[in-house]
């Protein structure tokens, strides 16, 4: 029998025992070793060779990945580790720790239970750390962490074992202090990390080693055989007495819980439906004999099987042929074509996979990612992925060949579909396409991506930055007209309260929960009782709110007013960009009495323009994104690091010395950072290391504001003249 054959089995005799399954990420920011540690694991298990662990990056499958030097595609893994009275299946995804890749790890994290957090033991914690906690905490997935690089400590900057543990004492005081900070009641509830528990490990991928105090009982590797063999560069010791793959599994099975442990927790976070319901009860006890719930992660392309969606099952079995539907798309039954599961670049079909497990199935036609598919034709669905970082800058895309414009077209639309984080406008007319994305990294892999994988040769512009437009006053209530003078529409728009902004980013507030229960969180915020009662909509950051009482035929035409209402949303008066943070009130209509006057040619011009105006009139302004920074220079380069910052309008806000460096925080607006990368090498003679990170939109200075509208409408051929309210209701 084949070694792959004999895995395989191995693998899909324990896919039915949910208390020995551990559904694990591994996180961590760019260049801590995630895929190094992800490898050397694999190789523990027996997937690939020991010599090539750690070099050859199996999980980094792509070409731009391996060329690069980093992951940027999460990829999953199943594997057997054997542990105290039998072996477990471990499914591990490997995500990426680059910024611009982060809708990769809100996506895994959905996915599994456990996250193991690699640090490395020089850096410490760094933006990118915090993020994937804090994303980890969000879905109630528990982390342990990996303390990686430890030889650094003692080879590069040659501290003495007493300071080498003080060190690595400080990296866990930190990620405690970060876990405190963002969840106090699971930290208190024993998620805290200690080395004595054997929560923590401390190790190096690269050299196939790592120790924890509960191994070290077993194997009597001690700190001082660490420090001393890393000394005498006998790397090889340490590996063959303390394996990396044996410990940190080890911590994996006897720390992180199985599906049925954390199911019971999980789905009270990610799903608000009726827990006394038969998918409820079934998903809380992970009950394979139930209804199908299948939350879609992932959604990749394979030339020979088409569309492949990965996704956590929680309840249910799914075989070839189980008849699916996919929540909040027309009633269709989706049938699977197969089912299998990942061993990273490679799918293995497999008979049937039941609850607990992480399911790659073909034949889901209609899901995107963050679906929920269920053999159910009405399951409430699961929460919607929340991705902490925004799409903040876009190229426009041209077919170098016209006739190729078709096969773009789809290919930009299976794009979308693969990755939630990028945003695709068609324009079908001019033949521009527009796609948004998390940085130039980001649009730089997707536009190479196109060219590359999918086989159009495109023309893409330089980066633009993307703005939103919000209101910073009350103003209302406003009157728009249906252009045959028979209908009007009176609405009252306003700032939202940031709290609720907040609320709904995390979603805490959303529609898919009961209206009781978002009436009560929304009243408890601070909004008036009558108006949490009304809410009829949530786009993005913009609620609205039927305040009208016993208007005749509003029922009919509500879906008409809530397609007016988003359009004018989508595209903003001031710049044509999308709009958020507002709060809309419908407080007056009036209606003709005949159906056929009150169509859609009627209602949405005229629901849009009022909202246009309404915008213009309670101080329409544009929101530009920014980055927080954080640069490691020498001390001696301090001034030169700062400089860079603030001559690209940016803030500095904290400086931090470490021996002889200097760790410099700030933040700067998106639109200031190209060529950064560039000019900072230059002026700190290549001797900066650092890292940026998503923190949301702050208005555009004032002095600035007309100079950007003014651009960025010539840019969008539109009038240069910036529209009054009058021109909208006319």
């Amino acid at each position: 029998m084949t070694r792959r054959k004999k895995m395989v089995e191995q693998v899909t005799a324990l896919m039915d025992k949910p208390e020995r399954i551990r559904n694990i990420g591994i996180v961590a920011h760019i260049d801590h070793g995630k895929t190094t540690l992800s490898d050397n694991l694999l190789a523990g298990a027996g997937m690939i060779s020991e010599e090539l662990a750690g070099r050859q990056l199996f999980m980094d499958s792509d070409a731009e990945e391996q060329a690069r030097g980093i992951t940027i595609d999460a990829s999953n893994v199943s594997m057997v580790h054997p542990y105290g009275d039998g072996e477990y299946l471990i499914n591990m995804i490997d995500t990426p720790g680059h910024v611009d890749f982060g809708g990769d790890v809100t996506r895994a994290m959905r996915a599994v239970d456990g996250a193991v957090v690699v640090v490395d033991a020089v850096e410490g914690t760094m933006p990118q750390t915090e993020t994937v906690l804090r994303q980890a905490l969000k879905e109630g997935v528990r982390p342990v962490l990996f303390i990686n690089k430890v030889d650094r400590l003692i080879n590069e900057l040659k501290v003495d074992e007493q300071e080498m543990q003080i060190r690595l004492g400080n990296v866990i005081d930190k990620v405690n202090k970060l876990i405190r900070g963002m969840n106090k009641e699971l930290y208190d509830a024993g998620w805290k990390l200690n080395a004595a528990e054997g929560t923590v490990a401390f190790g190096s991928a690269l050299y196939n080693w790592a120790i924890s105090v509960p191994y070290m009982q077993t194997s009597g590797v001690s700190f001082t055989d660490v420090y001393n063999k890393c000394n005498e560069g006998d790397m090889k010791w340490l590996a063959k007495r303390s394996p990396l793959c044996q410990v940190l599994l080890d911590m994996v099975v006897k720390h992180l819980p199985s599906p049925l442990e954390a199911q019971k927790r999980r789905i009270n976070i990610i799903w608000h439906g009726d827990k006394e319901s038969e998918v409820g009860t079934s998903m809380l006890t992970c009950n394979p004999d139930g209804p199908a719930a299948l939350m879609v992660t992932d959604i990749s392309f394979d030339p020979h099987a088409g569309e492949v969606a990965t996704g956590r099952l929680f309840s249910g079995r799914l075989r070839r042929g189980t008849e699916l539907y996919v929540m909040g798309t027309s009633k269709n039954i989706n049938r699977i074509t197969q089912v299998g599961i990942f061993m990273g670049a490679e799918r293995i079909e497999v008979e049937e996979l039941p609850a607990g497990n992480i399911a790659a199935v073909t034949g889901l036609k209609d899901a995107i990612v963050g679906s929920t598919v269920s053999t159910l034709q009405d399951m409430t669905p699961f929460e919607s992925l929340k991705h902490y970082s925004e799409p903040v800058m876009t190229v426009a895309v041209e077919a170098k060949s016209m006739k190729d414009l078709p096969k773009l077209v789809s290919v930009l639309r299976q794009v979308a579909k693969e990755d939630p984080t990028v945003k695709v406008t068609i324009d079908e007319e001019t033949g521009e396409h527009l796609i948004s994305g998390m940085g130039e990294l980001h649009l730089e892999i997707i536009t190479g991506r196109i060219k590359r994988d999918k086989g159009v040769e495109i023309v893409t512009s330089q980066p633009i930055v993307v703005y939103r437009e919000t209101v910073t006053q009350i103003a209302g209530p406003v009157e728009g007209k249906s252009p045959n003078r028979h209908n009007r529409f009176y609405i009252v728009i306003e700032p939202l309260a940031p709290e609720l902004v907040e609320m709904i980013r995390d979603g805490t507030v959303s529609m898919n929960q009961p209206a009781l229960e978002r009436r009560d969180i929304l009243k408890e915020a601070g909004m008036d009782k009558d108006e949490a009662k009304n809410v009829t909509a949530i786009e993005g950051t913009n609620i609205f709110i039927n305040m009208t009482k016993g208007i005749q035929y509003l029922n009919e035409t509500m879906e008409l007013v809530l397609d007016g209402w988003r359009e004018a949303l989508a595209g903003g008066p001031l710049a044509d960009e999308l709009v958020q943070n507002t709060k809309i009130r419908l407080v007056d209509v009036k209606l003709h009495e005949d159906a056929i006057h009150r169509g859609p040619a009627q209602v949405i011009p005229a629901v849009r323009s009022a909202v246009k105006a309404g915008l213009l009139m309670a101080g329409d302004t544009l929101l530009e994104p920014l980055q927080k920074i954080q640069i490691t220079v020498p001390s001696l380069q301090m001034g030169s690091a700062t400089g860079e910052i603030q001559g690209r309008r940016g803030q500095v806000f904290d400086m931090v010395t470490e021996g002889d460096s200097m760790t410099i925080i700030g933040r700067v607006p998106v639109a200031e950072m190209f060529g950064f990368a560039g000019d900072i090498r230059s002026a700190t003679e290549g001797r900066a290391m650092w890292s940026t990170e998503f923190i949301g939109f702050e208005p555009v200075p004032a002095n600035l504001l007309k100079e950007i509208v003014i651009s960025i409408r010539k840019r969008k051929g539109l009038k240069e003249q910036i529209p009054r309210p009058d021109d909208y209701l006319a």
